[in-house]
């Protein structure tokens, strides 16, 4: 039995998926298995994640188009390994992510979730490093200060308890911050590893493309959370950037980006 699951979504993935799995193949840590949901892809992308013949790759197929999160539960249904590694089909884990990762996990028991640096890169190449390694606070996440969703690893059995990905409206293009509000309003807790072990697929030119109504789903995310965590309404504030971020325009969100490290 793997001690890892990697569980990736993929819809219309075909271009650069290729990369991306082989950068999973390729991991010095070697006990894994890939599950890798198609939500109904109507480009060549099943065809390229049938090309690898590697047998720790298990590749399952939704009926209809469920969206990010249901296909990620379905992978995790599919699961066998103690930690779930996330990864993208657009980008790139360095080779050494898993081993070190997985030892983290094997010496800090008290953490749920370990993520890790990353560069951000595009076909212009890398514009962006983000990332400060430590332990993230309730605090943190509230503020939006969060894990770069692709480059965890997470106990299985903390986020099954902690009820797996929302599946809803609300949550779409904000799974994982629901996520980690979710896992740690339950008591569990993470860390970033210092190391760049990632490389974050992201067009510098295409932020503003997280429409509105995304934002205020976001914002709805946020006053849910933050009294679930225990946290005084102080930092409500964070729920209403989202909102202000609507009228901020492109150019400025990209220098910001730029500009900081944490997101």
């Amino acid at each position: 039995m793997p001690k890892v699951s990697v569980i990736m979504g993929t819809h219309n993935g075909g271009k650069y998926i290729r990369r991306a799995i082989e950068s999973i193949l390729n991991q010095s840590y070697s006990d894994f298995e890939f599950i890798i949901c198609d939500d109904c892809s109507t480009d060549n992308v099943v065809e390229v994640i049938k090309s690898f013949k590697d047998k720790r790759i298990i590749l399952i197929g939704n009926e209809q188009q469920l969206g990010l999160a249901a296909s990620l539960n379905r992978c995790i249904e599919f699961s066998k390994g103690e930690y779930l590694a996330r990864m993208d089909d657009d980008d790139i884990s360095h080779s050494d992510r898993f081993e070190k990762q997985v030892d983290f996990l094997d010496t800090h028991p008290e953490y749920a979730i370990v993520g890790c640096c990353r560069r951000t890169f595009d076909n212009r190449g890398v514009w962006n490093t983000y990332g400060i390694g430590g332990e993230l606070s309730k605090q943190d996440i509230i503020k939006g200060k969060t894990f770069t969703h692709p480059s965890v690893i997470m106990r299985k059995v903390a986020l099954v308890n902690s009820g797996c990905y929302t599946v809803s409206e609300r949550t779409i293009r904000g799974q994982d911050f629901d996520l980690w509000c979710k896992m740690y309003a339950h008591g569990y807790k993470g860390y970033v590893l210092s190391d760049i072990l990632f490389d974050y697929y992201e067009d510098r030119s295409s932020i503003k493309v997280i429409k509105p109504k995304f934002r205020i789903n976001n914002f709805k995310t946020h006053m849910i959370w933050r009294k679930k965590m225990g946290l005084p309404r102080k930092y409500d504030i964070y729920a209403y950037k989202e909102l202000l971020t609507i009228l901020i325009p492109q150019k400025i969100l990209v220098a910001y980006k730029k500009r900081h490290k944490q997101k």
